[in-house]
């Protein structure tokens, strides 16, 4: 039977107007480019505020008023969870209590953020506790199905996500837990995954990072997904995956290596990924600019130029070429 965490969730992005504030417009439209995908809604569904959302720079009320659109947008055809980060857990629990009560599926969680000692410093393997509690504040306010965002200071192979240690002990802990997003470069994600296959329950194993897909799909270690790399590449990868369902390894592969790989490897440079997530969502035509709150950066042109020419090669539609200057 298919849990919550067995679906491909796209990390919807949250476009803004001109002066950053909340496109309302846009993002109903944005929302039904998945909605209106069949294939989509067979087997997708929307996290809503997630990082590639930008929940680090919205309000309690921004938050609420997004999952609210999404909701009314979606009327039950996709399963919809929601991030619940915040600056302090008292106002982390209170979001997780919003998500409860605009009926979403479930929350998803994302570790401490503030003072090096839950963030860079962080030893998770020591203390799990540090987000453990975190997500039993939560779990105990609102009883709802938990995935899993975590990252956190690890050291290789673990970075940028949680080390096997803290992994298996919050999952443990915590039986409300059914997915853990795959944060992990190729190493790690082998690891942790056999890890949460080790488990006396199931905990879905959810690719998030795109430009791995074809490897972790050939392993089996692929349960659902929840990856921002929808946002822009829906219609290829869907492709990548159903001929994966069919066993068509030789078509997977082909679709694979006629441009889903090299654009999904230009993107995923982790300290780029999120604003390359959404200048390439704006080059599809899908939102109508790429700017996103500060801190976070403008792209570079060079990034907008070799986004366009990646997705160009795919055949996928784009804007036209003159309108590439404005982010510059």
């Amino acid at each position: 039977m298919k849990g919550i965490g067995d679906y491909r969730y796209v990390a919807v992005l949250l476009p803004y107007d001109r002066r950053l504030k909340i496109d309302e417009a846009a993002y109903r439209r944005f929302l039904q480019y998945f909605l209106n995908e069949p294939r989509f809604r067979r087997e997708g569904g929307l996290c809503i505020n997630p990082e590639a959302g930008e929940i680090f720079y919205l309000t309690r009320q921004e938050k609420r008023r997004v999952l609210e659109i999404a909701m009314e947008e979606a009327h039950g055809k996709v399963p919809i969870i929601a991030g619940t980060w915040a600056i302090t857990t008292d106002e982390m629990v209170e979001t997780a209590k919003d998500v409860k009560a605009l009926g979403a599926d479930g929350i998803f969680v994302t570790p401490p953020g503030g003072a090096q000692d839950v963030t860079s410093c962080w030893d998770a393997d020591e203390y799990p506790e540090i987000w453990a509690d975190q997500i039993k504040a939560q779990d105990r306010a609102v009883d709802l199905p938990i995935v899993t965002h975590p990252v956190g200071g690890a050291k290789p192979p673990f970075n940028p996500g949680l080390p096997l240690g803290a992994t298996m002990s919050i999952c443990r802990e915590i039986p409300n837990i059914v997915g853990w997003k795959m944060t992990y470069m190729y190493e790690g994600f082998q690891i942790i995954a056999n890890g949460l296959r080790s488990l006396d329950r199931h905990v879905a194993v959810m690719g998030a990072l795109a430009s791995r897909f074809h490897e972790y799909r050939a392993t089996g270690m692929f349960d659902g997904t929840l990856s921002g790399f929808w946002n822009f590449a829906l219609e290829p990868m869907l492709d990548h995956l159903d001929a994966w369902d069919a066993k068509d390894v030789d078509r997977a592969t082909k679709i694979w290596n006629g441009g889903l790989r090299q654009l999904h490897g230009y993107i995923a440079d982790m300290g780029r990924l999120h604003i390359r997530y959404k200048t390439a969502t704006w080059l599809r035509g899908l939102i109508p600019s790429p700017f996103m709150r500060a801190p976070m950066p403008q792209p570079k042109q060079e990034e907008i130029d070799t986004i366009y020419r990646l997705l160009k090669a795919l055949n996928l539609s784009v804007i036209d070429v003159n309108e590439t200057r404005m982010a510059a």
